[in-house]
């Protein structure tokens, strides 16, 4: 084939030094007319949901080299969102987004390649290379590396992440449970290789990655320990060959058609909340206008098929097995908007296909686990520009909730009043300068948020911030509250003892203070210095917008 990117690097007498460093790295000649193929991984032995990538990685290559292509293998960066929360580490979670974006970029760019198959599991690495691939608008496929199993105890228990630790750390502490229930807790939430079991970041992302057609079908829910992978992994590298040869480009996949699919299998699912965050960053590197309020707009017409961890009773195998993600797209049915995938197929055919689905765990519209969607977008005083809520994991009873807002200017200050007991029934915890900017970072609430259920708070305690949760994350709990408090919002005008109403079903978050003392607070409100001032966070605080743009960075 002629016409290809890699012509840059291996034809011509000029680019003979190029051709020679190439050899250099045991490239035989006979391979520089063919497709060459970056596979960007992000392996590392310190994510429970990367360390398999090593196998997956030889079989991509074998499928790269099967479709005649050939293939180089490049690294990117991970960071364990459970590892780095509720330390100075949960900065830099959010914020690795991007810099794994512009890493994948800079490789692809500055090498020539071809084509690019993404391996990758956990929360912000997926975005991140989804982001790359919208902006390179080269031949790319996606392939995550899977869900971890649940772990198993005695008389049918299954062990998972947050339940059995950060919810049982709070029930330690609460005397619920004992120190030797806690390490076994410990030794059975995380059995092995995988993404956490329940409906978290990773696995919502990895489940939308497929529904957008940018994995292959079936990749989204296979097990990180399963043959299916491993065959799925292979596919993929055979298959991006076949891409660069036609031509197509994930311009052609990432439509708005695709985004609005994707936003209801997440919305019919109770997915995590951090998807709208990226899926608006995804959607802007794409060029496709995906605004805030087309999540609310859809979740009021998408009803919440399925009961999935940690907020329901289902794991990731169980809706593997149930029918994945094809089960999903045939329940929704004429839900469904057509749209190409990478797979060759369109998303008709793949819905079409998709069932009879185990409608215990997938329900038919006409059996909703409940009528409307999994996520809610709320506004009013408190968050002009909008707030993020995932009702799927709020009970019924604080669906509506009013109380005297307890206010921390950081996570650190919240936890210490949770954990010494100084939050009690009918308060707003108000946890602000939190958010993209102020963060910096935007750091996860899952500690606080697991301490709320683990201390039987979640029926009469609400949170509100401007930072975001954690997938694992249930309650009244209320995020990327927009404007953020460093931004000026009116998040950071809230005093302790102010009313605060939480008004799901009519989407509202309102602030009960008087517009003229707000005004008086607004103007001796000042900026606070920044929490982190050198190093590139420092560089990321000056360039990141609030949460309800999707934290993108504006160009400098």
């Amino acid at each position: 084939m002629t016409g290809k990117r890699s012509e840059a690097i291996t034809q011509g007498f000029e680019r003979a030094p190029h051709r020679a460093l190439l050899m250099g790295t045991g490239v035989p000649r006979s391979e520089l007319q063919k497709p060459l193929i970056g596979i960007a991984t992000s392996f590392t032995d310190l994510i429970p949901g990367h360390i398999g990538m090593r196998d997956l990685e030889r079989f991509i290559e074998k499928g790269v080299h099967t479709g005649g292509g050939y293939s180089f293998l490049f690294g990117i960066p991970g960071v364990c969102d459970g590892i780095a929360m509720g330390h100075k580490g949960m900065h830099y979670s959010l914020a690795t987004r991007e810099l794994i974006a512009d890493m994948v970029e800079s490789i692809a760019e500055a090498h020539r390649l071809d084509g690019l198959v993404l391996l990758t599991n956990c929360d912000k690495i997926t975005p991140g290379m989804l982001m790359a691939a919208a902006r390179l608008d080269i031949p790319s496929i996606v392939v995550t590396a899977g869900p971890m199993l649940t772990g198993a105890g005695r008389a049918g228990r299954r062990y998972s992440f947050v339940t059995d630790t950060f919810e049982a750390m709070a029930r330690f502490k609460a005397g619920a449970i004992d120190a030797k229930e806690l390490q076994t807790c410990e030794e059975k939430a995380c059995p092995g290789a995988g993404s956490c079991q329940g409906l978290f970041t990773a696995n919502t992302m990895a489940i939308l990655t497929e529904t957008l057609g940018m994995s292959l079908i079936g990749c989204g829910t296979a097990p990180a320990v399963s043959a299916e992978k491993r065959r799925i992994a292979f596919a993929s590298g055979e298959r991006i060959v076949s891409l660069v040869r036609d031509g197509i480009t994930p311009s052609r996949i990432l439509t708005r058609a695709a985004f609005e699919n994707a936003i209801r299998v997440d919305l019919a699912l109770g997915g995590s909340s951090n998807t709208v965050l990226h899926l608006l960053s995804i959607a802007n590197e794409a060029g496709v206008e995906v605004p805030l309020d087309l999540f609310d707009q859809l979740s009021r017409e998408t009803p919440q098929l399925s009961s999935m961890n940690p907020g329901g009773k289902y794991f990731m195998e169980d809706l593997d097995t149930a029918g994945g993600v094809p089960g999903v797209l045939y329940q929704l049915g004429a839900m469904v908007q057509d749209n190409p995938t990478l797979s060759g197929l369109s998303v008709k055919e793949i819905a079409a296909a998709g069932g009879p689905v185990d409608e215990e765990v997938i329900h038919p519209l006409t059996d909703p686990v409940r009528p409307e969607g999994g996520i809610a977008i709320l506004r009013g005083s408190l968050a002009p520009d909008g707030a993020v809520v995932k009702q799927s994991g709020v009970s019924q009873a604080m669906m509506t909730f009013e109380g005297r807002a307890r206010c921390f200017d950081s996570e650190e200050e919240a936890m210490q009043a949770l954990m010494n007991g100084r939050i009690v029934a009918g308060d707003v915890v108000v946890i602000r300068y939190e958010g993209p900017k102020g963060g910096p970072g935007m750091r996860e609430m899952l500690a606080p948020t697991a301490t709320l259920m683990g201390l039987g708070l979640g029926e009469s305690v609400a949170l509100v911030t401007d930072g975001r949760f954690s997938g694992g994350t249930r309650g009244p709990c209320i995020g990327h509250v927009s404007p953020e408090a460093a931004e000026g919002g009116p998040i950071g005008l809230v005093e302790d003892g102010d009313v605060i109403v939480l008004d799901i079903p009519n989407r509202r978050l309102e602030l009960k203070v008087a517009a003229e003392v707000l005004a008086g607070r607004q103007a001796a409100w000042q900026r606070p210095e920044p929490k982190i001032k050198k190093g590139w966070l420092a560089r990321y605080a000056s360039v990141v917008t609030s949460a309800n743009t999707g934290a993108v960075c504006r160009p400098c």
